[in-house]
C-alpha cells in the first residue's frame, strides 16, 4: 500500500521539468538539468515531474532515465514528492522502468498506456496492462492520460475500475476536455488523485475537484499557478480568476502551441538552461522565439530581471 504521507503530498501545483541536452553532442546535459532543478525547487510548487511529454521522455534511453533520476533526487529535497514518467508498448519493459527509477529514489510513476497496438487492445487488456504494472511497481502509480500523443483514449468506466487498485493512486488527465476530465472526477474513488495536465483549465479543473495540476505552464510561470490554486482553496474565485487569465495565454501559445521546444525558449527568456531539443524535434525559429517573448511579455512575466513575476 502507498505511503499516506506520499498521497497526502499528492496534491497542488506539479511541474514537469525540461531535460537538457549538450549543444555539441546532444548527450543530456546534467549539469544544466541540476542547475535548472534547484532553481525549480525554490518556487512555490509542490512536486516534480521526471521524464514526461514535456521533459522529451520517449526520446530519452533507460539508463539516461536513470542516470538523471539519481542526479534529481540529489537535489529534489527528501519529501518533496518526484515522479518519473515511464512507460512502453510492452509490460514488462514499463515494469522494468518503474523498478529502476525506483531504485533511483522516485516516489512514484506516471505511466502512459501503451499505444502502438492500442487499436487491438481491448479495454480488459488495457486494464490487464495496467494493473500488471501496478503490481510490479515498487512505488505508487499514477496513470497519464494523453490522447494527443499516444492515440489512446482511457474511459471514464476504465479509469474508475483502475483507481481502485491499492496501488495506483492517482490520474493526469491532458485530454483538454474538461467534460472528460468532469467524468473522471465522479469515476474516481475518493483516495484518487486526479491532476489536470491543461495550464488553461487549472482553475475549471479544481472546481471539478482536481487535487491539483501537473502543468508545463508552471515552468514558466510557478507564481501564477499557485496563486490559482491558493486563492481557490480560500474560497477568492475572483482572484483565482484573475490569475487563470493571465495563464491560459501562455499556455496556449506557447505550451500547446509549440510544446517542449517552446517551453525550452521560454525558459531561456527568464534565466533557466533551455538548450536544444533531442532529435528528431528541432528548435524554434526566431520568428517563433518572438513570438514567445512577447507572450511571456504580456503576461508579466518578464517584469524582473530573471524571475517571473508573482500574482
Amino acid at each position: 500500500m502507498p505511503d499516506a504521507k506520499f498521497t497526502d503530498r499528492l496534491a497542488g501545483v506539479f511541474v514537469p521539468v525540461t531535460t537538457n541536452f549538450d549543444e555539441v553532442t546532444g548527450e543530456v546535459a546534467p549539469v544544466s538539468f541540476r542547475e535548472n532543478l534547484r532553481k525549480w525547487v525554490q518556487q512555490p510548487i509542490d512536486g516534480i515531474l521526471l521524464f514526461g511529454s514535456t521533459g522529451e521522455g520517449v526520446l530519452l534511453d533507460e539508463d539516461e532515465k536513470a542516470r538523471l533520476a539519481a542526479f534529481a533526487r540529489e537535489v529534489v529535497p527528501a519529501g518533496f514528492p518526484l515522479l518519473a514518467g515511464v512507460g512502453a508498448d510492452s509490460t514488462r519493459a514499463t515494469i522494468r522502468q518503474a523498478k529502476v527509477l525506483a531504485g533511483q529514489g522516485v516516489d512514484g510513476v506516471l505511466v502512459h498506456p501503451p499505444w502502438y497496438f492500442g487499436p487491438y487492445l481491448t479495454s480488459a487488456a488495457m486494464a490487464a496492462h495496467f494493473r500488471e504494472v501496478a503490481d510490479g511497481s515498487p512505488v505508487p502509480v499514477l496513470i497519464y492520460h494523453m490522447p494527443k500523443y499516444t492515440r489512446v483514449l482511457l474511459e471514464p468506466g476504465l479509469i474508475g475500475e483502475l483507481t481502485r487498485h491499492p496501488n495506483i493512486v492517482g490520474v493526469k488527465d491532458s485530454s483538454g476536455d474538461i467534460k472528460r476530465f468532469a467524468d473522471y472526477t465522479d469515476a474516481c474513488g475518493r483516495e484518487c488523485r486526479l491532476f489536470v495536465g491543461n495550464g488553461s483549465l487549472l482553475y475549471t479543473a479544481l472546481e471539478l475537484g482536481a487535487a491539483g495540476g501537473i502543468v508545463a505552464v508552471g515552468l514558466i510561470a510557478p507564481a501564477l499557478c499557485a496563486a490559482v490554486v491558493r486563492h481557490f482553496r480560500e474560497g477568492n474565485g475572483q482572484r483565482a480568476g484573475e490569475a487563470q487569465n493571465r495563464l491560459t495565454p501562455l499556455h496556449k501559445e506557447i505550451v500547446a502551441a509549440f510544446g517542449p521546444v517552446g517551453l525550452k525558449a521560454a525558459l531561456e527568456r527568464i534565466g533557466y538552461a533551455g538548450g536544444p531539443p533531442r532529435a528528431p524535434l528541432r528548435p524554434l525559429g526566431e520568428k517563433d522565439r518572438q513570438a514567445v517573448a512577447r507572450v511571456m511579455q504580456e503576461a508579466g512575466l518578464l517584469d524582473g530581471v530573471g524571475q517571473p513575476a508573482g500574482a
